[in-house]
C-alpha cells in the first residue's frame, strides 16, 4: 500500500464524504433491491445521486478510493457496488498510529 497514493485518495473532500457515507451505508443511502449493503455494497448510481456529481466523476472518485485499497467493488450483472475495504482502513490506521 503506497501511502502517497492513499492520502492522494483521501486529499479530496468528496472522496471523504464517500468513504464517511460507507461507514453506515443502511442510514446515508436508500434501500436497494437484490443487494445488501453489508455484502455487497452500494450501487455506484446511489452514490453518485447522492455526491451530486457526474457518473464519470463519481466512477474515477471510486477507482481512486479502490486503488488505494480504501473500498472494494463487486459486480453483479451491470451494476457495480462499493463498500469500505476495512482491512485498507485498518492498514491505513496502524500507518497513522506507527509512522506519522
Amino acid at each position: 500500500m503506497d501511502q502517497v497514493e492513499i492520502f492522494k485518495a483521501l486529499s479530496n473532500k468528496t472522496r471523504l464524504q464517500i468513504l464517511n457515507w460507507l461507514k453506515a451505508p443502511a442510514e446515508n443511502f436508500p434501500e436497494q433491491p437484490n443487494a445488501d449493503f453489508e455484502n455487497i455494497g452500494v450501487c455506484v448510481g446511489q452514490i453518485q445521486l447522492k455526491a451530486g456529481l457526474s457518473q464519470s466523476t463519481i466512477s474515477e472518485y471510486l477507482s481512486i478510493l479502490q486503488r488505494a485499497d480504501l473500498v472494494s467493488a463487486t459486480r453483479v450483472g451491470q451494476w457495480t457496488y462499493y463498500k469500505r475495504n476495512k482491512e485498507g482502513i485498518e492498514q491505513l490506521s496502524k500507518i497513522i498510529n506507527s509512522e506519522l
